[in-house]
């Protein structure tokens, strides 16, 4: 588990099997799949999707306050954030390290930007 600060929000991550349903079940597309293909980054990071960085942050928050917290939806959770700063590597690399520490144990994933 992981936290991060976003705005002025301490939000607290955990990347596990409830996060990839809550992903799955939100989205409708498999959030490792949508990590896999933010390899562009490596080679383009003009290829960034923050929406995509922004549901693997809700999932895995959501995750992190298990199944008896109430927990807003996606877009309610959005209309909470103060900012999103895009450009915090700090951020961005520890919702990427916790993601790739949960979903892809041997470290192969590549969807971490390259800095």
């Amino acid at each position: 588990m992981k936290t991060i600060k976003i705005g002025e929000k301490e939000i607290g991550l955990k990347a596990s099997p409830l996060a990839l349903l809550y992903y799955k079940q939100a989205f409708g597309s498999d959030l490792v799949g949508d990590l896999v293909k933010m390899q562009v980054l490596e080679k383009d990071p003009s290829k960034i999707d923050s929406v995509i960085i922004l549901q693997v942050t809700w999932a895995m928050a959501k995750a992190h306050e298990g199944l008896d917290q109430k927990f807003p939806d996606f877009v309610n959770w959005l209309a909470d954030l103060e900012y999103f700063d895009m450009t915090d590597e700090e951020v961005l690399e520890a919702i990427f390290k916790e993601a790739e520490k949960g979903f892809f144990r041997r470290g192969t994933s590549g969807a971490k930007p390259t800095r």
